[in-house]
């Protein structure tokens, strides 16, 4: 098996013989042998590592609107792969075995993974997706496979927190085609109180990805905390001023982790999507059936994408453009 620890990126030593991590807002000054937040950048003296280089958790093949991205190849398969460590701490957390536990892995290079991709290609897959805990957390090697699935053709696909610092994000993005993030609420408090985070960064990687690269965000809708539609129609509100075709998924809450709440209300899901609908194009419903989740033309109204579940059918047959002449919000395989 390959050494996973690799030596991290984005760090400076301190004088007193800690590191301070410099890949996300925290900026963990971290001790001899002890590890930041996300568990994962470890000081080995006094040189950062990220313990969880090639480390994979988790793999599958996905369609990608489990990621969810609804409007970024429909109807196609992804690779999807995950790691353990996450750098903030939600609450609520859905995949709180990987993100805060300690997982079985496999080691897998980084050309061993982009092979895989490429071989899973037969089953429809565009290529990788870094995904399930916190992919920023894998940053170095996420890197690593991102650049060379780049030059072998296949889309890479970020779904993350969006809790990064700016200059490790820039380096980054010219290799990621799609991001899904999420947009845990949109105010300082909720990300203080429940993520042991910050508002204000996540709000900056939207700004900076907008026009960079396919952009969808997801707000998971916890019952009475961040549902109310005041607050989703200020959320869609911003988000529609950079942009009124960003795709808003809105996603249900269920019982996870350290949170007992019951589930969202149907009625509260039901708001938040009329308040964010008054904001953006393009809002869709996750976590429960019953909801009409089709992409529709903006002008006209045309079905161009049928879904049910995770069943996809794209109906439009025009390159590029719906019948009455607008541009279609979707990038679709065929074109």
């Amino acid at each position: 098996m390959m050494d996973a620890n690799r030596k991290a990126r984005y760090w400076h030593k301190l004088k007193d013989g800690r590191v301070q991590c410099d890949l996300c807002p925290h900026g963990c000054k971290i001790k001899e042998g002890r590890s930041g937040l996300c568990q994962v950048r470890q000081n080995e003296q006094a040189v950062l590592y990220a313990v969880n280089y090639a480390r994979v958790a988790s793999l599958a093949l996905d369609p990608i609107e489990k990621k969810p991205l609804y409007h970024f190849y429909p109807g196609e398969n992804i690779l999807s792969i995950g790691t353990m460590g996450c750098n903030l701490a939600c609450g609520f957390c859905q995949n709180y075995s990987l993100a805060h536990g300690t997982p079985d892995y496999a080691a897998v290079s980084p050309e061993n993974m982009v092979a895989m991709a490429e071989e899973a290609r037969d089953l429809g897959s565009i290529g990788i997706a870094y995904t399930y805990s916190e992919p920023l957390m894998w940053y170095e090697y996420v890197l690593d496979c991102a650049r060379l699935a780049h030059t072998r053709g296949l889309k890479n696909v970020l779904v993350t927190n969006g809790f990064i610092n700016e200059k490790p994000l820039i380096e980054l993005l010219p290799y990621i085609d799609a991001m899904n993030v999420d947009l845990k609420a949109f105010t300082e408090d909720f990300y203080r109180q429940h993520c042991r985070g910050r508002l204000h960064p996540v709000t900056r990687t939207l700004e900076l990805c907008q026009g960079q690269t396919h952009l969808e965000v997801t707000t998971l809708l916890v019952t009475g905390i961040n549902d109310s539609p005041e607050e989703i129609g200020q959320l869609a509100r911003w988000l529609g001023s950079l942009d009124q075709n960003i795709v808003l998924h809105l996603s249900r809450y269920h019982p996870a982790y350290r949170f007992e709440l019951p589930p969202t209300p149907v009625e509260t899901i039901k708001k938040a999507r009329e308040a964010a609908s008054q904001y953006l194009e393009y809002v869709y419903v996750g976590n429960i059936g019953g909801f009409d989740n089709h992409t529709r033309c903006a002008e006209c109204g045309n079905t161009l994408i049928r879904r049910n579940g995770y069943s996809t059918r794209v109906l439009t047959e025009t390159e590029g453009v719906c019948t009455c002449g607008k541009s279609l919000p979707y990038k679709a395989g065929s074109w």
